[in-house]
């Protein structure tokens, strides 16, 4: 038998848009709901290839059905606008592939998927209908199946009943009883399925059960028989139409052959990169049953993108290299090593590649049994010195900081950096991955060999120094030539925003060298000072232990959640705040914090946790983290993590050391300076509420900072009503929780909590802060705006900050987008701020020339190691330098603080 295939595309239109992540091109325009559907005709065509097919879609304005019934679907919102402006676009992706598309005035899809069905059935062709909508269920019949892509469903006659509990003849029974909200068509009150179901098996159809109506006992008989009259109008509402009069039948729904050109101008437009490439790969223009679905490619299948890949084991192979790399415009390197910390790491071998598809791979230090004879490291190294050192040749990589620290390691300063793909794809596209592989897969439709193939995984990983030359071969010189593929797709994208480019070129470029020349740098522990702290904390943590066992009446461990669970909520029947995903009370932060309120033990887990969290997290593991040959700490700063922009400090984590308690502020005296030399700790002081003064252009936070008030002091004399100097040191607090809280999105229950006041009154506030800053309130809806319009927000200085939840139907995403769009301007512009600050402190320190140099940078704080010959001017030239590397419409401000440690410094 032949098979024609129809599918319900205004189904899978609205369902692609709702259940897909919101994809859109380089100008901003929504593909999902287009991407969705394509991707379900492509599965379609492979899975049936079908001698006939359609896609079928409603017509704009209103049907029949409307006539009948004048509220039919009338609680449907208007369609969504990115919704709407993917029709034309699907419409002619789907002609191009060769589909055809019907489109019926005056009646459903539905209803012309059913005349077809019916009479291609009628003459022995197997049917088989492609929809998510439970009513065309009805149409099931011999020869006529239905199948949901999006669920791999497949439903005959005996599924429909094992799904519904009726036979497809009862569908329209089933549904007019139970009712259909999607189509705003009512059913018998108080009747669900199993009921309808119950009466359906019994009275076999609708038109009986209305004849035995009176048969039926209580509230529901009663419903049914106040029903009788609607359910004539319901059925004939449901009835899909089979007998539509058109202009073709099925014998011509015969696909047309593939319009490659136009196809491949669409998908070029739309950005889908796989199915282009699939185009192009394409010998001949086919019909639509031969476009195969895409499969990454496995790595025995490579060769297929032209790649020409060498292993360099002698001195002739390696000496046409050097020569190509030293005439080439552009070359990418990568380095192979024994390890992912950049300042232990030492080199295995190195990568090249000086044209996409061209790369080599240089094995240095590789060792196992039968290893092959490799090149001198030391005399390699020693060769490419000069071109790796020469600032005028520029080379290009993926995260070449830690590329740098691995040369560094041998003695040779790589130079000449000139593009990074990780900060290329970071400024492009924040929120998205940034890793080598993604980035190949989503921009090159390339699935490249991971670490994990070459080396294995767990218990039976290998170092890559033990990996076959000829595997790590093909792996490595990938490493370098992916890059610079990608280099020359992401580039030409990026210089032509000016906002993107100034970024990229002026801040994230710079900042490379400053971030390496920071780690390389450390910072000094006193690990004795850490060890007695360590012992402190010990012992205070044995006297809550003791005071915990005697609250609760027991001893217990302080560790264990279920433990804690059964003496708070058990023993001591405490209130439930909360529960866990499983249903057990929970005993979270959040949870202890609320209980500690009215509850001594709760107060004392709490504490025991911190310090414990403190003892485990800093002070008994940085002393093990010191650096053996250099005695420092050498934290690492991951440019590329945060989408606002903000660095990451991890390995160890410097960013987040508590500064709150005292034990967290002791930590920082372990931070200290050699014998002769400072630490210099500056300060941006409220550097976002100032950003924010600039971004709303707010008359009174402008004035306030210009007329160099204290902030806080000044919005608590706007919101209470009173001068500045009756301003008391609670009041104060308030306001500080207000200017903070709002720019970070703080609801009035968050603010009710933060100042333990009822809800009404942390409304009043909000509303009397708004009404005294007006330009904040219309700056962030404002905002909001633009966000969902765009997609984005964008800094002061053009950084686009992604958000991908701004029109996500689920209520808490896109809310929580909202609060992420009001705050990342500031909390981003910032980021950039502290940015140019670092390079432009970097570079004078560098021209002057001092000795003093960059140590740390945390969050708006820069810390510096400063000889004491140097401690005034560094000081001074300090402050002018950070205070005048960004103009904002209020100043910023500096604070500068001396010590011998970090502490005394800060």
């Amino acid at each position: 038998m032949k098979t024609l295939v129809l599918v319900d595309g205004s189904s899978y239109l609205y369902r692609a848009f709702h259940a897909l992540p919101d994809l859109r091109n380089r100008l901003n325009e929504p593909t999902g709901a287009i991407y969705g559907v394509l991707n379900m005709l492509r599965r379609l065509y492979k899975e049936y290839q079908p001698d006939y097919s359609a896609c079928v879609f409603d017509a704009k304005g209103k049907t029949f059905r409307e006539e009948i019934y004048p509220q039919y679907k009338a609680n449907r919102p208007p369609m969504p606008a990115d919704l709407a402006g993917q029709i034309n676009p699907l419409y002619a992706c789907i002609r191009a592939m060769g589909w055809p598309l019907l489109v019926e005035e005056q009646v459903e899809a539905d209803d012309v998927i059913g005349t077809l069905a019916r009479r291609a059935a009628g003459e022995r062709i197997q049917c088989v209908i492609s929809t998510g909508d439970k009513d065309i269920a009805q149409l099931v019949a011999p020869g006529i199946r239905l199948v949901n892509t999006m669920n791999s469903e497949s439903l005959d006659e005996a599924g429909v009943l094992q799904k519904f509990g009726v036979m497809p003849a009862q569908i329209i029974d089933f549904l007019a009883l139970v009712g259909d909200s999607v189509d705003n068509i009512p059913g018998v009150e108080k009747v669900g399925p199993k009921t309808a179901v119950k009466w359906l098996n019994q009275y076999g159809s609708l038109n009986n059960l209305i004849a035995h109506a009176h048969e039926i006992k209580g509230v529901v008989g009663e419903n049914l028989r106040k029903a009788l009259d609607w359910l004539q109008v319901s059925r004939e509402l449901l009835t899909i139409k089979c007998d539509v009069p058109l202009a073709m039948g099925w014998q011509d729904l015969v696909a047309a052959p593939l319009d490659v050109a136009r196809l491949m101008a669409l998908y070029e437009h739309l950005e889908f990169r796989s199915w282009l490439r699939e185009l192009r790969q394409s010998d001949s223009e086919t019909g639509p049953a031969t476009i195969p679905m895409y499969d990454p490619l496995v790595p025995g299948e490579r060769n297929s993108d032209s790649r020409d890949y060498q292993i360099i084991l002698t001195d002739s192979q390696f000496e046409e290299w050097v020569q190509q790399c030293e005439s080439a415009e552009l070359v990418s390197i990568d380095t192979e090593t024994t390890s992912l910390n950049p300042m232990e790491a030492e080199l295995v071998g190195l990568s090249l590649c000086t044209e996409p598809g061209h790369a080599a791979y240089i094995p240095l230090a590789h060792h196992y049994q039968g290893v092959p004879s490799q090149l001198n490291r030391e005399q390699v190294l020693q060769r490419l010195k000069p071109w790796l050192e020469n600032s005028d040749i520029p080379k290009v990589g993926q995260n070449l900081k830690y590329d740098r620290h691995v040369f560094a390691n041998h003695g040779v300063m790589l130079n000449g950096i000139a593009h990074d793909t990780l900060l290329q794809s970071y400024v492009l596209e924040s929120h998205l991955s940034h890793d080598l592989d993604s980035l190949a897969r989503r921009h090159l439709d390339i699935q490249t060999i991971s670490y994990d193939d070459v080396t294995g995984k767990g218990a039976k990983r290998i170092g890559f120094e033990q990996v076959e030359i000829q595997q790590a071969g093909i792996y490595a010189a990938e490493d370098a030539d992916i890059p610079l593929r990608l280099h020359h797709f992401l580039y030409p994208i990026i210089s032509k925003d000016a906002h993107l480019g100034h970024i990229y070129q002026q801040i994230e470029m710079p900042l490379l060298e400053v971030l390496f020349r920071i780690e390389r740098n450390g910072v000094l522990l006193d690990t004795d000072l850490l060890r007695e702290q360590s012992g402190e904390l010990a012992r205070q943590l044995v006297i809550l232990e003791q005071q915990a066992h005697s609250l609760a009446g027991r001893a217990f461990n302080l560790n264990s959640t279920k433990q804690i669970q059964e003496i708070l909520f058990g023993q001591h029947k405490l209130p439930v705040i909360k529960k866990t995903p499983k249903g057990a009370p929970s005993t979270d932060e959040e949870v202890l914090q609320q209980l500690a309120l009215d509850y001594p033990l709760p107060k004392i887990l709490l504490d025991y946790r911190s310090l414990a969290k403190l003892r485990s997290t800093y002070i008994d593991k940085l002393p093990q983290m010191v650096n053996r040959q250099t005695g420092r700490v050498h934290t690492n700063y991951a440019q590329a993590v945060a989408v606002t922009g903000r660095l990451a400090s991890n390995d160890p984590n410097l960013q987040n050391i508590p500064v709150r308690t005292p034990e967290g502020r002791r930590i920082r005296e372990a931070f200290i300076a050699p014998s002769g030399w400072y630490i210099i700790s500056a300060d941006y002081s409220q550097i976002e509420l100032r950003i924010m003064a600039h971004i709303s252009q707010d008359a009174g936070l402008i004035r306030a900072f210009l007329g160099g008030q204290d902030i806080h002091s000044a919005t608590a004399a706007e919101v209470f009503g009173i001068s500045v100097g009756q301003v008391n040191a609670e009041q104060r607090r308030y306001a500080k929780v207000i200017n903070f809280g709002l720019i970070y999105g703080m609801s009035e229950f968050g603010l009710a909590t933060q100042l333990g006041i009822d809800r009404s009154a942390a409304r009043a506030f909000i509303d009397r802060y708004f009404a005294r800053y007006p330009g904040v309130a219309d700056y962030m809806q404002r905002t909001r705006e633009l966000a969902r319009q765009n997609g984005y927000v964008e800094t002061v200085l053009g950084r686009r900050l992604q958000l991908p939840d701004i029109r996500s139907s689920q209520h808490n995403r896109r809310m929580g987008a909202e609060r992420a769009a009001i705050n990342a301007p500031m909390q981003g512009t910032a980021a950039d701020i502290i940015k140019l600050a670092m390079i432009s402190v970097h570079q004078w320190l560098v021209k002057a020339p001092l000795q003093s140099k960059l140590i740390m940078q945390v969050h708006d704080e820069l810390v510096l190691e400063v000889i004491e010959d140097e401690l005034f001017v560094v000081k001074e030239n300090l402050i002018i330098l950070m205070e005048n590397t960004f103009k904002l419409d209020v100043p910023l401000k500096v604070e500068v603080g001396v010590g011998k440690n970090w502490d005394q410094a800060h």
